[in-house]
């Protein structure tokens, strides 16, 4: 996956390099984002700026950790050719201030709070949800599980039964 990653509003880090890992680990668990078509757009950002992109594209009005916008229905992702022009999967953006107040309440570092939102973020790009149904929550959550293991990150769920 080709990934476009903006950072603003983040303090110097190795985002870009998380973004990569991310996607990478992302896809190592949910085949159909290893596509080479694909291309992703990461938006490093403030909360006011997530804010903002929350109400006026989700129609709801506060702050959020990630946002996802998919660009092709989970159909048309794992029935899209391996060769062809590109494809955009989607848009993510995070919120500076909402992830580092998360990572510090679970008192775990910003970077891996930051790795478990993008590879979120990235399976709901593939039309994984975990909203509305248990078994797709738990899906869900197993293949964050499995992503952030093959980054060396402890299951960010670890306090819940499963």
């Amino acid at each position: 996956m080709d990934l476009d990653i903006d950072i603003d509003g983040w303090p110097v880090g190795r985002w870009e390099q998380l973004a990569v890992l991310a996607a990478g680990a992302a896809a190592d668990v949910a085949p159909e984002l290893a596509n080479s078509r694909l291309t992703a757009s990461v938006l490093f950002t403030s909360d006011d700026e997530v804010h903002t992109l929350n109400r006026n594209w989700r129609q709801r009005d506060k702050p959020t950790n990630v946002l996802s916008f998919p660009m092709l229905e989970r159909t048309e992702l794992s029935g899209l050719a391996t060769h062809g022009p590109p494809a955009m999967l989607g848009d993510l953006a995070l919120a500076y201030a909402t992830c580092a107040h998360e990572a510090e309440e679970k008192g775990i570092a910003l970077e891996h709070h930051a790795a478990h939102l993008l590879v979120h973020g990235f399976l709901h790009l593939a039309g994984y949800d975990h909203v509305g149904s248990e078994s797709h929550a738990e899906e869900m959550e197993a293949l964050e599980i499995a992503a952030l293991a093959k980054l060396g990150i402890t299951d960010p769920y670890g306090d819940r039964n499963h």
